[in-house]
């Protein structure tokens, strides 16, 4: 699962894991929706709110004038973009989507160039706190022994199954969203990141790029160049998880 935060729409991709054989198809598949919405629609409210929250700080007050600084997931969902291809992927195994973007105007910043690239890092910067905080949680029940990783990701009759899969998937996702908006690719965050801290004689090199950000993007999914980025960190913290 990832998702593109760019400055046009929010661009999700998701994976449905495979069933697993002691739980019935429709059970396990309806659990992983309704958990997988759940943090979706949750870290992509702290994200975009992250991006206007820092926006606001640095002297741009469009994002809060329009109510865009709210953990309510209505005001940042796009119907088609953030629901119906989103269900679309998660029943066809593959998918993706998009949110409605965060306005600013960099023209009522304060030092552009900073502001630029702390407004950008500021949604992937949220998006690893929510993973940190999930991962201490998880782990501190793991240690204090008041539930087995068996319980969390076995089927049972209590309730710390489908409690240990909205935290895993809580951290998996917000970690595949800091690692894919940091990515300096246009228009990702990472390359507004980069932008900003590139010489003035580069950047206007680098801006040549951004009308082939998108084809750059869609090439790197087709040809699996993301999973070589994301597989690695994935496993790591998978292990650490267990």
């Amino acid at each position: 699962m990832a998702l593109f935060d760019t400055p046009e729409k929010r661009v999700l991709l998701s994976e449905v894991q495979p069933v697993k054989r002691y739980m019935t198809m429709d059970s396990q598949f309806i659990l992983y929706v309704l958990n997988f919405f759940i943090v979706f629609l949750f870290s992509l409210s702290v994200h975009e709110s992250a991006h206007a929250w820092t926006s606001e700080r640095f002297g741009d007050d469009t994002g809060r004038s329009l109510g865009r600084i709210s953990l309510n997931p209505i005001v940042h969902i796009d119907p088609v973009g953030t629901i119906l291809f989103p269900l679309m992927g998660l029943f066809g195994g593959f998918g993706f989507g998009w949110a409605k973007p965060v306005p600013v105007n960099p023209m009522n910043w304060r030092e552009k160039d900073k502001a630029n690239f702390w407004v950008s890092a500021a949604g992937p910067i949220s998006n690893v706190i929510i993973a940190l905080i999930v991962f201490a949680i998880l782990k501190t029940l793991l240690l204090l022994q008041v539930v087995s990783y068996a319980e969390l990701v076995i089927q049972g009759d209590g309730l710390w199954y489908p409690i240990g899969q909205l935290m895993i998937l809580a951290i998996q996702l917000n970690v595949v969203l800091a690692v894919f908006n940091l990515l300096p690719i246009p228009p990702l965050d990472g390359s507004h990141m980069l932008e900003s801290v590139l010489p003035a004689s580069a950047r206007e090199g680098f801006a040549d790029l951004r009308p082939y950000g998108f084809i750059l993007l869609i090439a790197a999914m087709a040809t699996g160049g993301f999973g070589y980025v994301l597989n690695p960190i994935l496993l790591a913290v998978n292990r650490l998880i267990s």
